[in-house]
């Protein structure tokens, strides 16, 4: 099944009814399948087949869901790419996924115009600006297209995304996402969330080149409003505002938009009580502050744990694991990434690829009809990471009796003192349960005795302080002995990626650089 025929079948069913708000642009159902028709069409006349791969770099706007679908529909491969990243690493993504044209919004004329000769591939350049020279113009392609398109026949293995890691241990490789990935992701959606109802509506406050982009399409199967947050920035006032304007039944956060949200006095100000799902997700969550978040936004939070290889979709923390009640079993389990989603396998694994006993610690392992195709144009990393079927995910857990899988670290996050194994995130947890702590990374630095020591890094709340030793103290009290940080650094913010993810290569960097050379 194509995908874009999920925009044709609400054009069909409901072609009065609203499929997408942005500030003042209101399109419904039949509107937004001609645009998406007319772009596909216009693609064609430019010589772009079935096969082919576009980039699109553009905000949050209509323009990037039209785009993608136009490409769905054609049989072309979605290369969306996140917006934050600097003109050498998106000229990188454009290059390396073999883009024949970039779709890209105003913003990015004069950084596309700069670098353009590194990307020597590209054959078309498509503006959503005004002032469209030297590029081709988005609004007079559609214009002088038919509304009319008949989707692409696709097999299911035909590439529909190709979606960009994040790069926080390396260059991007792009995960090739197939027709099929994207239906049974949208299937699992409904399985295990199972709460899309005809007139819900979704806020796209994340990135659409990322997990809301995901997210959208299971919403516009179902026929749900697509509102995008009218703000090219996270701003937790706008976001609820704009729920409670347009009574918001779901949205995709990262964890730092979640404690945004949790932080600003919006929240008693904004009636957001037609929120009926906050999922959250594509990093690791504090214990405290997954607790704040519970106290203070109510029944409405569901957790996933998933990875652009396997698109938002591994397991999930339920609605009903974020109802404590003075439930202990409960409050442990706010540490897990929850139980399996529908029709995923999981096993943890030791170093040789044999599947450990429950509760033990390995690799987490996954197979489902939602693992990607393989990296684009990358077959050494491809095989190096889907083996028999399994895809490696590089992240060190375990299970538990009842079939919830913590997670421990990514594999190459580890710390090795003195031969004992030492997982950042549970060092990470007792810090982040002293009141001045906001956010904290713990990483291993050169030791001479021990190989590596425990460090940790450690930004305050605003008008707090804390001593080095209180909190090493801390750690002591929970912790054995060996796992507690060696030293403490204090820092104002603590380096993220474009998508909020600490970088730890980056913390790493500085003292391992003398050590590596």
């Amino acid at each position: 099944m194509n995908i874009g025929s999920f925009v044709t079948r609400c054009a069909e069913r409901y072609p009065d009814r609203l499929a997408l708000i942005h500030g003042n642009r209101i399109l419904n159902w039949t509107q937004f399948n001609s645009r998406i028709n007319r772009l596909a069409n216009a693609l064609r006349s430019l010589g772009l087949k079935k096969g082919d791969n576009i980039a699109l770099l553009q905000y949050n706007r209509p323009e990037m869901l039209e785009s993608m679908f136009a490409c769905f529909k054609a049989g072309i491969g979605a290369v969306p790419i996140n917006f934050r990243l600097h003109p050498k690493e998106f000229s990188h993504v454009i290059n390396d996924s073999g883009s024949r044209a970039v779709i890209h919004s105003p913003e990015f004329d004069e950084s596309i115009l700069e670098i353009r000769d590194l990307m020597p591939n590209v054959e078309h350049f498509i503006t959503l600006s005004e002032e469209h020279r030297p590029y081709i113009n988005y609004s007079h392609l559609l214009a002088g297209a038919s509304v009319n398109f008949r989707e692409v026949d696709v097999k299911p293995q035909d590439v529909a995304w190709i979606f960009y890691t994040s790069g926080t241990t390396g260059r991007p490789k792009g995960a090739m996402l197939t027709h099929r990935n994207l239906f049974c992701m949208s299937l699992i959606y409904y399985a295990d969330y199972g709460f899309l109802r005809l007139g819900d509506a979704i806020l796209h406050a994340a990135p659409l080149s990322h997990g809301s982009g995901l997210y959208a399409l299971p919403n516009i199967a179902k026929g749900a409003t697509n509102v995008i947050l009218d703000s090219k920035s996270f701003d937790p006032e706008r976001v609820f505002w704009t729920i409670e304007r347009y009574k918001i039944t779901n949205m995709f956060v990262a964890p730092t938009m979640l404690k945004l949200m949790v932080e600003t006095p919006a929240l008693y100000r904004n009636d957001f009580s037609s929120l009926r799902s906050l999922i959250y997700g594509g990093g690791p969550t504090h214990v405290e502050d997954l607790k704040e978040a519970i106290a203070r936004m109510g029944k409405c939070l569901t957790q996933l744990y998933g990875m652009g290889e396997t698109p938002m979709t591994i397991s999930y923390l339920p609605h009903e694991d974020h109802i404590l009640e003075g439930d202990i079993e409960k409050v442990r389990r706010l540490a897990s990434a929850g139980i399996l989603r529908t029709g995923v396998d999981a096993k943890i694994v030791n170093r040789e690829h044999y599947e450990v006993p429950t509760g033990e610690k390995g690799e987490v392992v996954v197979r489902s009809e939602v693992v990607m195709k393989g990296y684009w144009a990358n077959t050494p990393a491809t095989e190096e990471t889907l083996r028999n079927g399994w895809l490696k995910t590089g992240d060190i857990g375990y299970m538990d009796e009842h079939g919830y899988l913590f997670l421990l670290d990514r594999s190459k996050d580890m710390i090795i003192s003195g031969g004992e194994n030492i997982y950042p995130r549970e060092v990470e947890e007792v810090l982040i349960q002293h009141p001045a702590v906001r956010e904290v990374a713990v990483i291993g630095v050169p030791d001479s005795k021990w190989g590596e020591a425990v460090k940790a890094i450690v930004s305050l709340v605003p008008d707090c302080s804390v001593e080095e030793k209180e909190l090493i103290d801390l750690c002591k009290a929970s912790l054995a002995s060996y796992k507690k940080p060696k030293s403490i650094e204090f820092v104002t913010e603590l380096p993220k990626n474009n998508f909020g993810k600490v970088m730890k290569r980056e913390l790493r960097a500085r003292y391992w650089k003398k050590v590596e050379a």
